[in-house]
């Protein structure tokens, strides 16, 4: 008994703290409004200013969490960055914008195979200020239907991130095309782009590990053999 209780007041005096870090942000300019809450860098729910509505991002899982008014709240709160907005402008005489080029990669979130539906990520990183335009395009034609567009997510140097998502079926062939639009970059845009490359499984490992194999028996074979030779000579 002794043992087992100083075995358990061991673990309770190395058990460490965890710290935990809430996080809201209300962002506002002339195109842009956004509200949301996080919690550890990820966001748990915001408002939708298009559809009117707050929306729980957070996963069943994670036991999503939302409560009545918050959507009216993200209202009240974008009237107040606006007013504070032209308060800010107003006093610091309209300083000169501070700008940031994005910069944008293309991936996809499974592993890609011909036929099946799949998504493309286009994550746009370190963008400031956060107006930004992203769109699509599949074999030199637009795209438009099954896009999808985060909110922003600031980082520590103040920057902004933000990705836009394809749902896409993968066929031989096809290039897709994500184009960023930013006021920051020099062309204006930026575009990369992403073909369906789905690699086949090459021969190279099993031709290898069969001659390998024969070489061995082979070998086995032949010691085998001038094994019998000596014991008959003996």
């Amino acid at each position: 008994m002794y043992g087992v209780l100083l075995m358990l007041a061991l673990i309770v005096s190395t058990e460490s703290q965890v710290v935990h870090r809430d996080s809201e942000f209300v962002g506002c300019s002339d195109t842009e409004e956004e509200f949301l809450f996080g919690f550890d860098g990820e966001e748990l729910f915001h408002s939708d200013f298009i559809r009117k509505e707050a929306v729980a991002t957070a996963p069943d899982f994670a036991d999503p969490l939302s409560f009545p008014g918050f959507y009216e709240l993200g209202v009240a709160n974008i009237e107040v960055c606006k007013q504070n907005l032209a308060l800010y402008i107003k006093a610091n005489k309209s300083p000169d914008e501070q700008l940031a080029p994005p910069d944008a990669s293309v991936y996809s979130k499974d592993d890609v195979v011909l036929g099946v539906q799949n998504t493309l990520i286009c994550l746009v990183t370190g963008l400031f200020p956060p107006a930004v335009n992203v769109s699509w395009t599949k074999n030199n034609q637009i795209v438009t239907e099954d896009v999808s567009l985060s909110q922003y997510r600031r980082k520590n140097d103040g920057t902004f991130n933000i990705f836009s998502s394809l749902k896409f079926t993968p066929a031989e062939g096809d290039i897709y095309s994500c184009t960023v639009y930013h006021k920051a970059l020099e062309s204006r845009f930026i575009t990369k782009t992403w073909d369906v490359d789905v690699a086949v499984p090459g021969v190279g490992p099993a031709v290898f590990c069969g001659v390998g194999l024969s070489l061995g028996l082979l070998g086995v074979a032949a010691g085998t053999f001038f094994l019998i030779k000596g014991n008959n000579c003996n």
